[in-house]
This record gives structure tokens, C-alpha cells and sequence, in this order.
């Protein structure tokens, strides 16, 4: 399964996108994201499997952005 890794460096950041990840589950994800993306020094760090995210809209597949009625 594939996970997409957030992370802030400080309290108060917005979270940012840092990558994915393919783990069995979300246990060892938490350890690929810890061991993989240790470079720099995090507030804090999450991991979400990819399934579990919900599309607001894709401009690359060229299908009008839908903006709900406005």
C-alpha cells in the first residue's frame, strides 16, 4: 500500500508534502517514513495511506475544476 508523508519543521508550519512510501501497513510505514525521510530535523511527521485521501479535484486528467456553484 502506499502512504504519502507530511511533515512541519516547526509548530505552527502548515504541513508540508515530503513523499510516499510503500508499506504493508500503517505501523511500518511510521518506521519507513522515520527512517527514510530523517535528513532533516521535523516538529513533527505523518503518514497517510493513500486510499484513505479524499480528491477535491484533478486539473490533470483536463476536467473543469468543480467549484460548487460559486
Amino acid at each position: 500500500m502506499i502512504y504519502e508523508v507530511f511533515a512541519r519543521k516547526n509548530r505552527g508550519e502548515p504541513l508540508r508534502h515530503i513523499g510516499n512510501l510503500n508499506a504493508p501497513d500503517a505501523e511500518l510505514a511510521r518506521v519507513y517514513a522515520f527512517n527514510t525521510y530523517d535528513e532533516e530535523r521535523w516538529f513533527d511527521m505523518y503518514v497517510v495511506a493513500r486510499r484513505d485521501m479524499a480528491e477535491v479535484f484533478t486539473v490533470d486528467r483536463g476536467e473543469p475544476v468543480e467549484t460548487g456553484g460559486r
